[in-house]
């Protein structure tokens, strides 16, 4: 196993272990999506009609939104320690550390997502249980945690960090968010692979482009 995926595999493994010990950010994030999907259910004709027309759209309301809490802290924690300068001292490659802290916050947004399918299920009647759906999730959640957790690195720096992270995520990650829309749609819509293969294309470029992107990027905005 080389150097690289050694440390950022390090990096995972602290950040995991931490929120495990804590739940700090995995509470937040949880209770901020679970609020979201309250207030469609009440804002909204609970009508299968309007469920079904609204559903996707509802659905990655909740998880952006939610996802955005949860990168806004990738880096605040460690600022907020004091450990963001040792982490910038250790002897590990610039890139191991932002794949470290794009897979910590994947992983804590994919078990938020998994956590509330069954709250859509109860409150909304939408059943997310395909294989299809699966998979769009993963890509679009990676998508946007490429995209976060480069962001949350120029964020942290500033006083704005909440408002800025939003400003900076929401244009950039808007194909992915909308593929991620569509392809869900298509699949409440008793759609198949077939049907949703044209936007699991999308996601899966853009995944592709801004985990390189954002990569060779990841270096010089630490160096900011």
């Amino acid at each position: 196993m080389s150097a690289y995926v050694r440390s950022a595999l390090a990096i995972y493994r602290k950040d995991v272990m931490i929120e495990a010990r804590t739940r700090e950010t995995l509470s937040g994030v949880f209770m901020f999506a679970l609020v979201v999907a309250f207030i469609f259910k009440f804002t909204f004709d609970p009508a299968p009609q309007v469920v079904a027309l609204i559903g996707p759209g509802m659905v990655w309301v909740a998880y952006v939104f939610a996802g955005i809490v949860g990168m806004n802290r990738t880096f605040v924690l460690e600022r907020d320690r004091g450990t963001l300068e040792a982490l910038l001292l250790a002897p590990v490659p610039r890139e191991a550390i932002y794949l470290g802290k794009l897979l910590g916050a994947f992983t804590i947004m994919i078990v938020v997502e998994a956590a509330m399918l069954p709250v859509f299920v109860v409150l909304h009647d939408l059943s997310f249980l395909s294989l299809p759906f699966a998979v769009t999730a993963v890509l679009a959640t990676l998508g946007m945690a490429a995209v976060g957790t480069l962001f949350s690195a120029i964020a942290v720096h500033t006083r704005a960090r909440e408002l800025l992270l939003p400003v900076l995520f929401l244009p950039v990650a808007l194909p992915v968010i909308i593929a991620a829309v569509s392809a869900t749609s298509l699949l409440l819509d008793g759609g198949g692979w077939g049907d949703i293969d044209l936007w699991l294309r999308l996601m899966l470029a853009f995944d592709i482009a801004f985990l390189v992107l954002s990569s060779w990027a990841f270096e010089f905005v630490l160096e900011e």
